[in-house]
């Protein structure tokens, strides 16, 4: 972190970033868990689960997701960052345990689904509130905290797979491995009563005096004072009908479009199948749950390398573009080994390196990114619905992925797939050129009127033509 924020000021920030991530991390441990349990609640002595019944259960998480971001976004804005963090922990704790007893296929839909709804809600509340906390200089790394738990608790979930999944002998493993999550979730709620509100919550609310006095915890008393007068500038309350202001309509566009191109890039194949895929290029299960330990490694580092070393020195655009050339020539070359060497005894090993090589690109750029432009590009009166309606886009992309991809490699083959999202890829180059602006340096009140000014230049240009 930077000179600017003083030793009490970096260890404060450091603690409320950690335990407002832990909704992160159960995030990343939640929607990892199925990378391995999957294998195992799939089998006929246990939910006897068919290719359709596999993509629900995956998927049923995500459109849960999807829901959720719009509606504890809007929440989130009402009620406050912190005591909706409090409630999502809740909602994870007991749909959890849910899922861990779940009879049959049915219920555990439903309960991924719930389970999904508290997800939607950290994605969006978690990077709300730690780019509401982070002053400027460091709000890159801050905000990739987020990313980085959420990595975490993927790596995490794979490693308790790997372990249960090798060393345990009960045909209803997978139980154990989903009642894990519970931990972090009530790490999460303690937290909630160490954690201040964010100061722009506060301000927006008729606190003003708390309001300073968390900004000075995270930064000098001048600079305190002069965000201050910045977010009072900017504290109008929002409705949906706002986002129907042609500046404000434009920033959610470009907020869907950031979102929903991230899902096209095939990260959730990895995600959620990259044991059945490394089952498919043959691994038996066990070595392919082992196996999925290296992605989880190499995303965790990616995303720590991402966080500590180019957040807060390098633009925004050029990497995220550079993001989607990498994983796209990625996935063609995967497609192409797929196809060329399959039978073959190192195709596999081919896989997981390509795989790794995959992630190290994704959890260093686009990971990351994503969420961060997204908690950037809003203003302060429309910050929740928007970014809730932005993240509603990327769990609907996410669902549709996680629905289609078993159904889809049982009828066209693992090579035709990953050439598919070579096709998407592209236009994920496309789409990042064209819309996403850049916001390095900029404070959000400062990239607030340059929406402003740029719908005005642009009405302005009509006008003189």
């Amino acid at each position: 972190m930077e000179q600017s924020v003083n030793k009490s000021r970096r260890k404060f920030l450091k603690k409320i970033s950690i335990l407002s991530t832990f909704g992160s991390l159960l995030f990343g441990y939640d929607s990892g868990v199925i990378n391995g349990s999957l294998s195992f609640m799939s089998r006929k002595d246990q939910l006897n689960l068919t290719p359709l019944t596999e993509g629900l259960v995956t998927s049923s998480l995500l459109l849960g997701a999807a829901l959720g971001a719009v509606a504890w976004g809007r929440l989130a804005d009402k009620y406050g960052r912190k005591k909706i963090l409090k409630i999502l922990a809740a909602i994870f704790f007991f749909s959890t345990v849910g899922c861990a007893v779940s009879p049959n296929a049915a219920v555990i839909i439903m309960c991924r689904f719930i389970v999904g709804v508290g997800v939607g809600g950290v994605s969006v509340v978690v990077p709300t509130f730690l780019a509401e906390m982070a002053p400027t200089e460091i709000r890159g790394s801050l905000v990739s905290q987020d990313q980085l738990m959420i990595v975490t608790g993927q790596l995490l979930a794979y490693i308790f797979n790997s372990i249960l999944g090798n060393f345990c002998n009960n045909p209803g493993v997978w139980r154990y491995m989903i009642v894990i999550s519970t931990i972090p979730a009530i790490v999460l709620w303690f937290g909630m009563f160490i954690v201040p509100e964010t100061p722009r919550w506060l301000a927006a609310n008729g606190k003003v005096a708390q309001a300073l006095e968390v900004l000075r915890q995270t930064r000098d008393d001048a600079e305190a004072e002069s965000d201050l007068r910045e977010i009072k500038k900017n504290l109008d309350k929002a409705t949906f009908k706002d986002l129907g202001t042609p500046w404000i309509k434009r920033i959610v566009v470009i907020g869907c479009v950031i979102a929903i191109i991230q899902q096209f890039a095939g990260i959730n194949v990895i995600m959620y199948y990259g044991t059945t895929v490394l089952e498919q290029s043959g691994f038996g299960v066990k070595t392919a749950l082992i196996a999925n330990v290296a992605n989880g490694c190499m995303s965790v580092i990616a995303s720590w390398s991402y966080m500590h070393h180019m957040a807060n020195r390098y633009r925004r655009r050029p990497l995220l573009i550079g993001g989607y050339v990498g994983t796209t020539l990625t996935l063609l070359a995967m497609s192409i080994v797929s196809r060329v060497l399959v039978g073959t005894a190192v195709l596999p090993y081919l896989v997981v390196v390509l795989t790794m090589i995959y992630l190290a690109i994704f959890q260093s750029t686009l990971g990351p990114l994503t969420w961060l432009l997204l908690s950037e590009i809003f203003p302060m009166r429309v910050r929740g619905i928007g970014y809730g309606v932005a993240t509603f886009f990327n769990w609907i992309g996410n669902f549709g992925v996680g629905l289609c991809f078993p159904i889809v490699v049982a009828t066209i083959g693992l090579s035709s797939t990953f050439m598919l999202f070579v096709g998407c890829g592209v236009i994920c180059i496309i789409c990042a050129y064209k819309f996403v602006p850049e916001t390095f340096g900029k404070s959000l009140e400062e990239m607030e009127q340059y929406f402003r000014n740029y719908d005005k230049s642009e009405l302005t240009d009509k006008i003189a033509k």
